[in-house]
């Protein structure tokens, strides 16, 4: 699980718009971009090259 403090900070590294923490998928979604960064060993993988697109 992510700190409160590291997803204050975080932003989208495409739009630098806020992200939302998916705790059951371990993703941090951006809305605008409709992508989402996972999280691998409680570590956020900020690169979009390797976000998933969201569908919709």
């Amino acid at each position: 699980m992510l700190k409160r403090e590291l997803l204050d900070i975080l932003v989208c590294p495409k739009c630098k718009g806020k992200l939302e923490y998916d705790k059951k998928e371990e993703e941090l979604i951006c809305h605008n971009c409709k992508l989402a960064y996972p999280i691998k060993e409680n570590i956020p993988v900020m690169l979009i090259d390797e976000a998933r697109k969201l569908n919709g």
